[in-house]
């Protein structure tokens, strides 16, 4: 008998994998083959969970607490969620107004499994989190890219949303602080979009709000809620613990929204996952109402970063940093090194080509813009020590002053 080939869904067939992923893993074959690689892909905190959030998963290990919980997390960690945010957007969430998941990552997947048919579009403006257009597709979805422009702060203006919506519109899907670009929308801007939504009553909006908790502003990020109550029915909110408290590995993540929609999320969970680890429960639980010094300590040291990645980024020819006012990414306009020539006579032509001459030249790693819908740009992560960020700009800086 000839062995059958397996043969994937269509549904996975139009998905790709995530370009961050692949990159990550690309500098550990590197340096498996002993090259010394500056990698400033990283997407996570370079810093340990606090202490005093991996002491409330030992206290919840030694009380038993190893069983299935509530599809929609335990009575403690809703709470926790409840008073996060009453503090972040003045509104109190009931318990049928919030679910959790494993990551924020899961919690969105699920909202878009929840509400698309086939041929629903979803709304993305670019630059974007590379995951959105693929978990959108793998859900019978269709993308709808909107670029952004340098003149507009790289957001999503009223016209163009304006100009996207049809008939077919389920979803505009907003991330501030944003990855890769760091941006944030001001309550203006969130208010300006709202006059649009108004008058569009079957779209609905999801913000993904992980990086709030990190910004560089005399004030947090501007809440979607806050600023717009009017559209509480038709919003998801979706956070979570990874990068705030530099939990990635433990999996946690939360929305919270009309109830009809959360019902909907939970019904897939307890049919996919059934519930969220109970030890990360109990660790996220303590991370979001415990002490939070260490969060604010953490972010003076990511703004130091920042600033002096900024400094050298401003000293390389060819490269233009967005100052980020959030998040631990920097994005670089890299159009002044398109069209130059490498000493071995190759013409960087796209911002691939840029980042591919950074890792084969330098030694360093970065992503191409393209991965995150626009171009020429590539996306550096500060989330690693400076001796590390000093180390690859200079590297680079070096590779770009033998370009011709």
């Amino acid at each position: 008998m000839t062995a059958s080939t397996f043969t994937p869904s269509a549904r996975v067939q139009r998905i790709r994998q995530s370009p961050s992923t692949a990159a990550a893993a690309r500098v550990r074959e590197l340096k498996a083959e002993g090259r010394c690689i500056h990698d400033l892909t990283v997407g996570e905190p370079d810093f340990d969970t606090p202490d005093h959030i991996k002491a409330a998963a030992f206290r919840a290990i030694e009380a038993g607490e190893t069983k299935y919980t509530a599809v929609n997390g335990t009575p403690q960690l809703r709470e926790a969620i409840r008073r996060r945010l009453g503090r972040t957007t003045g509104r109190t969430f009931s318990d049928a107004e919030i679910t959790v998941g494993g990551g924020g990552k899961q919690v969105i997947f699920l909202a878009f499994m929840a509400s698309l048919d086939p041929g629903d579009e979803v709304i993305i403006p670019a630059p974007y989190w590379v995951s959105y257009p693929d978990m959108v597709r793998a859900n019978d979805g269709e993308p709808v890219i909107v670029e952004t422009s340098r003149a507009d702060g790289h957001k999503l203006t009223a016209k163009q949303l304006e100009a996207a919506i049809t008939e077919r519109t389920r979803w505009l899907v907003l991330n501030t602080p944003s990855n890769p670009s760091g941006l944030v929308y001001s309550s203006k801007e969130l208010e300006a979009l709202g006059e649009v939504l108004a008058r569009y009553p079957r779209v609905w909006v999801l913000t993904d709000e992980i990086y709030d908790e990190i910004h560089y502003t005399a004030s947090p990020p501007a809440s979607f809620t806050r600023v717009l109550p009017q559209l509480q029915d038709r919003h998801l909110l979706v956070n979570g613990v990874s990068k705030s408290y530099a939990m990635t590995g433990w999996r946690l993540g939360y929305a919270a929204g009309e109830a009809g929609i959360v019902s909907t999320i939970n019904l897939l969970q307890s049919q996919t996952s059934s519930c969220p680890s109970s030890i990360s429960q109990a660790a996220a639980a303590e991370a979001l109402v415990g002490e939070q010094d260490s969060v604010w300590e953490r972010v003076e040291i990511y703004r130091a970063r920042r600033d002096r990645a900024l400094d050298m980024l401003g000293k390389i020819p060819g490269l233009d940093p967005i100052v980020p006012d959030g998040a631990f990414y920097i994005y670089v306009d890299c159009q002044g090194l398109i069209g130059k020539r490498t000493r071995a006579g190759k013409v960087l032509e796209t911002d691939q080509d840029v980042t591919l001459f950074f890792l084969e030249t330098a030694n360093v790693a970065v992503i191409q813009g393209s991965a995150y819908g626009t171009s020429p740009f590539f996306r550096m992560s500060f989330a690693t020590d400076l001796g590390t960020i000093e180390a690859a700009l200079g590297s680079v800086h070096e590779a770009v002053e033998e370009l011709v």
